[in-house]
């Protein structure tokens, strides 16, 4: 079960496995299914960059 929702605002844990990201706040875009290692996954979008992300639940944190 995803922790998160769709339009929720997160934060990005960027130092984890060399990540570079815009730092600040991220809106999630859509839920992923799981996959094989059971971790819960997110599209998530920052609103200076042009792209969205792919990440999992451990990577993210709720936004003040």
């Amino acid at each position: 079960m995803h922790k998160f929702a769709v339009g929720q605002a997160v934060n990005l844990e960027s130092n984890m496995r060399g990540l570079r990201a815009e730092p600040g706040t991220y809106k999630v875009t859509r839920l992923l299914p799981t996959e094989n290692d059971a971790q819960c996954r997110y599209r998530i979008k920052n609103a200076t960059e042009t792209f969205e992300r792919v990440v999992t639940e451990s990577q993210l944190s709720r936004s003040a």
